[in-house]
């Protein structure tokens, strides 16, 4: 069965039927892009050209990878959201009562109690340790390496190399270097592959992988969208990717400064905060671009809802459901008088029943909607969201006009951050720090 991308509700309020026809009118314009930079190998989470070397690389190292209990990813950002989105929706296990391993750990923040309550608690012997930096300087992420590389050492003496594996740029970089010194197994990051579009290469799927979540149909739901737009780039104006990046500009253009992901699929929540990076990295730039604000259902109805449905309409939404979702347990036929309408029907209804409400409710608030229904929710239909939701924010951007694939604001504050420790080579960024530091503080105590 399909995905579908639901539009009954999607031009409303303020924003006319009429309101993307102009981004709709620049599809040969972005197709001649798309055949660009795609030939060029600017795009390698749409061709992944990458696949037959991982899958010749990642095969192997499964079985090697079953003999740890735990794995430790040390990554930040797009080195850890993939991850953790995949781990909860397919591998919940760890989360609830009773589990008996694997254990997949991601320490993705400067977290010093969080951390040392990691290495302390953890079996060096029963852990592999993977660390991900596509730079191989991310200075977090390195940080936690060296730390790591300790612990490591001080349990197993030489052979820690045997449980350490990096995943970063094939050829350059501090990581890299380690590979080399140390024969370390290393798995690469491709070329133009950014951190939040990586998911769906070894930084995701090594972890997959480890947890048995078959990371094969992960990427099969992936080529399934990707396939139309790297074999015929002329198809662009009739993909769906590209009808919801002609709906977020517009929604944009409209003064829709806000956008939702609800996801009413509960083991699929994480992706939240996964859409979340990949749609603000990509398209906050130049003064431009709508905030993402994950939400989950149906736990959100009862916290931020309110906002949704009765506060400033400056808000779109991604609605995402899924028509095949567990069911559960049915309630018994003696559930109270007052709740009898209850009895007999499985407890999975009432996700069905609340995610339908929410959705009248927001379009009749006005909120303009797309509802994305899947068809089920194995890995195979989340490797096609995720891929659907990557082009969508690569050819938003292009319609914008901003680089969709790179993210210089975030530099700036790993540069600052560099230039505090006393890293060296960073004159500007030290100077900046001075005068930011020289300004008298104005408190206020509480």
């Amino acid at each position: 069965m399909s995905h579908n991308l639901e539009w009954s509700r999607a031009y409303t309020a303020r924003l006319p039927e009429t309101a993307a026809a102009a981004c709709a009118a620049r599809s040969e314009e972005l197709v001649q892009r798309l055949a660009r930079e795609a030939a060029a190998g600017e795009l390698p989470f749409l061709t992944m050209p990458y696949r037959a070397k991982l899958e010749v690389e990642l095969a192997p190292l499964v079985p090697r990878l079953k003999a740890y209990k735990h794995m430790l990813v040390l990554g930040i950002g797009g080195s850890a959201l993939g991850a953790r989105a995949m781990q909860r929706a397919f591998a919940p296990g760890q989360d609830g009562p009773g589990h008996k391993g694997p254990w997949l750990w991601i320490a993705d923040n400067v977290c010093a109690e969080q951390f040392e309550a990691l290495l302390g608690k953890l079996n060096p012997a029963e852990t592999v340790v993977v660390c991900i930096s596509k730079s191989g300087g991310t200075i977090e992420t390195l940080a936690q390496y060296f730390l790591v590389r300790d612990w490591l050492k001080a349990a197993l003496g030489e052979c820690w190399q045997e449980q350490m594996i990096v995943v970063t740029d094939e050829h350059k970089g501090y990581l890299r270097e380690e590979a080399a010194r140390y024969g370390l197994t290393a798995l690469e990051v491709p070329d133009y592959l950014g951190g939040r579009y990586s998911a769906l290469s070894a930084v995701g799927l090594l972890p997959a992988a480890f947890l048995g979540i078959d990371w094969q149909a992960l990427l099969d739901g992936a080529a399934d969208v990707a396939r139309p737009l790297v074999e015929h780039p002329d198809s662009l104006g009739q993909h769906p990717s590209f009808a919801l990046a002609c709906w977020a500009k517009a929604l944009e253009d409209h003064g829709y400064s806000q956008l939702i992901f609800f996801c009413y699929i509960p083991q699929w929540a994480t992706y939240g905060p996964w859409f979340g990076q990949l749609w603000a990295e990509s398209l906050g730039k130049d003064g431009q671009g709508s905030m993402p604000v994950p939400a989950t259902g149906v736990t959100d109805q009862h916290s931020i809802n309110q906002m949704f449905l009765d506060g400033r309409r400056d808000k779109g939404c991604l609605f995402l459901t899924s028509r095949n979702q567990p069911q559960g347990r049915n309630f018994g036929m003696d559930v109270p008088e007052q709740w009898a309408w209850l009895r007999a029907k499985p407890f999975g209804s009432l996700l069905e029943a609340e995610a339908l409400g929410t959705r009248m409710a927001l379009c009749k608030s006005g909120v303009p909607l797309v509802h994305i229904e899947m068809s089920d929710t194995g890995p195979r239909a989340a490797g096609s969201l995720m891929m659907l939701l990557e082009a969508a924010t690569l050819f938003t951007g292009w319609l914008m006009g901003i680089n969709p694939l790179d993210q210089p604001a975030v530099e700036l504050g790993k540069r600052l951050a560099n230039a505090r420790l006393g890293a060296g080579g960073y004159p500007q960024e030290e100077a900046d720090l001075a005068a930011y530091l020289a300004v008298p503080q104005r408190t206020q105590g509480f």
